[in-house]
C-alpha cells in the first residue's frame, strides 16, 4: 500500500482537544483519511487505513474476550502492531504491556505473567523464546504471532482481515490504563508502570513544545517501543497528523533509511549520535537533514554534544528528562537554551535537563527530612503531574513508597534547580544504571551473579562509557580457593539476563569495602572511574 504526503500539515488548531490515545488517530482519519500516516519496512498506510487497522484489532482483542480492565502483551522489535494493539486495547479499556524484546526467557516468563496478560503478540524472531517457555505461561490463552514484513502466514495480519471492527467502547475511562511499561525497580525486578489514557494523553500534549513540527515534516520513530521515549514519542505525530517513519531497529542503516524517506525529526538516545559522528563524511551529512534531534534517557557527554552541534549546526538540540512513571518527558532543555548557553553566562546550563514542561511542577526534597531545600540545593527530585502513572501493577505498597501526600512523586533522582528554574541532575538516590537508554538495576544482576559458584560477594556499579554514558562494571570478591576469569563471570551473567544488563568488565577484589553496618561502599567503588567527571543523568 501507498500513499501520498499532504502538501501542508494537518491544522491541528482545529482539531478537538483528545480525551482517549486514539482520538486524533480517529480524527485525521476522517479529515484527512488519504494523506500519509505510518511507513515501516516499505509498507505505507493513509490515515483512514491505519484507523481501520486498529478498529479491526479491537474487534479482534473483543472476539478473543479482551475487556475492560484486561492486558494483552506485546514481544518484538519495533513494529506498527505494537501501536496498533496499544490503541485497539485502549478502545475496548484494556492495556498492552510491552516486554523488551532483548529479555532472557526468564525476564519475558515474568513479565508477561506479573501482567496477566491473556492475549501475547510476539515477532517471529522471538517465537522461539515464547515457546520455550510456554508452558510456564498459564494465563496466555492466544499467541498471535507477527512477521516484519507483513507476508503470508503473518498470524496478526490475518487476525485483522478477518476481524469486524470495533468502536471505542461507551464504557472506557479516562483514567483507564492503557499501557504498562516495565521499569526496574527496589526489589530489583522489573514492576509494571501503569499508564492512562489521561496520562498519555497530557504528556503529548504538555510536552509538544520543541518538538518543532512543520509543513512537510516527517516524525522517524526509532527509540525503542517497549520504552517510554518510544511508546510517548510515536503519539506525536498521531497528535499531529504528521507522517511517521518506525524502524525496525535504532542501527544505522535503518536510520539512514529513514532519512532518505524524508524524515527530519527524531528523537534518538546519545549513544546514537556517537555512532553517526564516528562513521565518517557521508553519515554526518546525511544526518545534518534533520531539523530536530532531540535526545535523552541517557546522560550525553559534554565533548560529545558540542561534537554534534558543530557538526549539525543547522539542527536544533533538544534535552529532554523524565521517567517511565510519569508517561515520558518532565522537562526539556530547548533548541535556544542550547544556543546560547554560552553567551548567557550560563554555560553549565547546558548540561542541565532544563525546565519543567507545562502541567509539571519540580521540588527538591531532603530525602531524610523531606523538607524542601533551597535554590541550589542537592536533593531528590520530587514531580507532580496529570503524567504521573496510576500506580505500579500488582505492587500498592511499592506505589505509596513513591507517590505521597498530594500526588508528588520520589523520583529517586538527585539535583538541584537553579534560581530560573533549571534543573540539574546529578545522581541517583537508587542504584540505577543508564547504559544507551536502559535503565539497569544493579540488585538485579548482583541476585545473578551471586549465584555463581566462585563468587562470594559482589556489588553492581555504572562507570564513565563516552558512547553509552555508562557501562555496567561487576566489582567481585572470590570464595577462597576459587577462581574465576572475566570472561567466565561475564558468560555466567548473560546465561541468564539480557546481555545489555550483563558488566563489560569486571574487578576482584580481596573483600569488599564496608560501612560498619556492613553495608557496602559503592560511592567508594564508583569514585575512582568518575573522579573529575561531572556525573550528569539525562
Amino acid at each position: 500500500m501507498t500513499a501520498t504526503a499532504p502538501p501542508t500539515a494537518p491544522d491541528t488548531t482545529a482539531a478537538p482537544e483528545p480525551v482517549f490515545v486514539d482520538d486524533r488517530l480517529a480524527h485525521w482519519a476522517r479529515t484527512t483519511p488519504d494523506a500519509e500516516a505510518m511507513t515501516y519496512l516499505g509498507r505505507t498506510w493513509t490515515w483512514a487505513q491505519w484507523d481501520e487497522r486498529v478498529r479491526r484489532a479491537a474487534g479482534a482483542l473483543q472476539q478473543l474476550g479482551v475487556g475492560r480492565g484486561d492486558v494483552v502483551a506485546f514481544l518484538d522489535k519495533n513494529h506498527p502492531a505494537c501501536v496498533e494493539l496499544s490503541l485497539a486495547a485502549g478502545s475496548l479499556g484494556a492495556a498492552n504491556a510491552i516486554v523488551n524484546w532483548r529479555s532472557s526467557g526468564d525476564e519475558v516468563e515474568y513479565a508477561v505473567n506479573d501482567s496477566g496478560a491473556t492475549v501475547l503478540v510476539v515477532g517471529s524472531e522471538l517465537m522461539e523464546t515464547v515457546e520455550a517457555i510456554r508452558d510456564r505461561l498459564p494465563q496466555v490463552e492466544h499467541v498471535v504471532e507477527v512477521t516484519p514484513e507483513g507476508t503470508d502466514g503473518d498470524a496478526w495480519e490475518a487476525l485483522l482481515a478477518d476481524a469486524t471492527p470495533v468502536d471505542r467502547q461507551p464504557d472506557v475511562e479516562p483514567d483507564d490504563v492503557c499501557l504498562v511499561m516495565y521499569s526496574s525497580g527496589t526489589t530489583g525486578r522489573p514492576k509494571g508502570v501503569m499508564l492512562t489514557h489521561r496520562n498519555m494523553v497530557s504528556h503529548t500534549i504538555n510536552a509538544h513544545d520543541g518538538w518543532g513540527f512543520e509543513p512537510g515534516d516527517k516524525s522517524m520513530v526509532a527509540m525503542p517501543l517497549f520504552h517510554v521515549g518510544g511508546s510517548s514519542y510515536v503519539l506525536f505525530g498521531l497528535h499531529d497528523g504528521i507522517p511517521s517513519v518506525m524502524t525496525r531497529d535504532p542501527d544505522g542503516m535503518s536510520l539512514a533509511g529513514a532519512i532518505l524517506a524524508g524524515a527530519n525529526r527524531t528523537f534518538l538516545v546519545p549513544a546514537v549520535l556517537a555512532q553517526v559522528l564516528q562513521s565518517g563524511e557521508d553519515a554526518v551529512k546525511l544526518f545534518g537533514a534533520l531539523k530536530t534531534y532531540t535526545y535523552g534517557a541517557a546522560p550525553m557527554p559534554p565533548p560529545l554534544l558540542r561534537a554534534a552541534m558543530a557538526a549539525w549546526p543547522d539542527t536544533d538540540f533538544m534535552q529532554v528528562y523524565g521517567l517511565t512513571e510519569v508517561a515520558g518527558v518532565a522537562t526539556h532543555l530547548m533548541p535556544e537554551d542550547h544556543r546560547t548557553a554560552e553567551a548567557s553566562g550560563h554555560p553549565e546550563r547546558l548540561v542541565s535537563a532544563g525546565k519543567a514542561v507545562p502541567g509539571v511542577e519540580i521540588r527538591i526534597v531532603d530525602p531524610a527530612t523531606l523538607e524542601d531545600l533551597p535554590v541550589g540545593t542537592h536533593g531528590e527530585i520530587w514531580l507532580r503531574t496529570p503524567q504521573l502513572m496510576k500506580g505500579f501493577l500488582n505492587k500498592p505498597e511499592a506505589t505509596a513508597e513513591v507517590v505521597v501526600e498530594d500526588g508528588w512523586f520520589r523520583t529517586g533522582d538527585m539535583g538541584k534547580l537553579d534560581e530560573d528554574g533549571y534543573l540539574f541532575v546529578e545522581d541517583r538516590l537508587k542504584d540505577m544504571i543508564i547504559s544507551g537508554g536502559e535503565n539497569i538495576y544493579s540488585p538485579e544482576v548482583e541476585r545473578v551473579l551471586a549465584e555463581h559458584p566462585a563468587v562470594m560477594e559482589v556489588a553492581i556499579i555504572g562507570i564513565p562509557d563516552d558512547t553509552w554514558g555508562e557501562s555496567v562494571k561487576a566489582v567481585v570478591a572470590l570464595k577462597p580457593d576459587a577462581s574465576a576469569t572475566e570472561e567466565e563471570i561475564i558468560a555466567y551473567c548473560r546465561e541468564h539476563l539480557a546481555h545489555y544488563k550483563c558488566p563489560r568488565s569486571v574487578d576482584v577484589l580481596e573483600a569488599l569495602p564496608r560501612n560498619p553496618t556492613g553495608k557496602i561502599l559503592k560511592r567508594e567503588l564508583r569514585a575512582p572511574y568518575w573522579d573529575g567527571r561531572s556525573r550528569g543523568v539525562n
